[in-house]
């Protein structure tokens, strides 16, 4: 369904393109002014050579590639992971999870053991820091009176870096512990489960039913 936007689009807006001209061949379809290939061009081919010229960012973005195409429609995200890490060469893969997701940590930690895979494992809770020690107030607690441990991304980085994992991946962490988590993770980081309490972990089904089910959120 088609949706006008409620402010003047400007570059970049990409949701509300409905030519798609990035993805058909140069020069068959017109992409409309706001594209960030009409405003943009400049940041576009700078971008291009960066693919070219640095060798571990022209690795990734190849084995990426390759794994999409050789999976499509095919494998799990499970399997495409473990795929990308045979294909960059990581053989230690890091698990930054949330404390919450320790079973589904543990099952996704056999499954790449399983696979050949050496893990590296951390608790978003690691360091049990008291939230009042950071400055959070009681009142501000999911629980006010009761100890409740700071959630600890940075430390999680930290420790799969010092493990020297070559590739980590996100096990529900909450949102912006996992954009902490990612801002300093020294290996190259995925996701695998996407933190949503409410829906099971599967936050797209509110976009599914933000017409009806969810329509407050419009």
């Amino acid at each position: 369904m088609k949706t006008k936007p409620k402010t003047p689009i400007t570059s970049p807006a990409c949701t509300y393109c409905f030519v798609k001209a990035c993805a058909s061949c140069p020069d068959s379809l017109q992409p409309p002014q706001f594209c960030a290939m009409r405003q943009e061009p400049a940041i576009l081919e700078a971008v291009e050579q960066r693919y070219k010229e640095d060798d571990q960012l022209h690795q990734i973005a190849l084995e990426a590639a390759r794994t999409e195409a050789s999976g499509y429609l095919v494998r799990t995200r499970v399997e495409d992971i473990m795929d990308f890490a045979r294909r960059i060469g990581a053989v230690k893969i890091g698990i930054a999870h949330c404390i919450g997701l320790m079973e589904e940590a543990r099952i996704a930690a056999d499954i790449f053991m399983a696979g050949g895979f050496e893990i590296q494992s951390v608790c978003c809770k690691v360091g049990a820091i008291p939230k009042e020690e950071v400055g959070l107030q009681e009142s501000e607690k999911i629980l006010p009176g009761s100890f409740e441990p700071f959630c600890n991304p940075v430390a999680q980085a930290e420790l799969l870096a010092n493990a020297g994992t070559q590739l980590n991946v996100v096990i529900g962490l909450c949102v912006g512990h996992d954009s902490l988590f990612f801002m300093h993770s020294v290996a190259p980081a995925t996701v695998l489960v996407v933190k949503d309490r409410v829906l099971g972990h599967n936050p797209v089904a509110a976009l599914y039913t933000s017409h009806s089910y969810y329509k407050r959120l419009k």
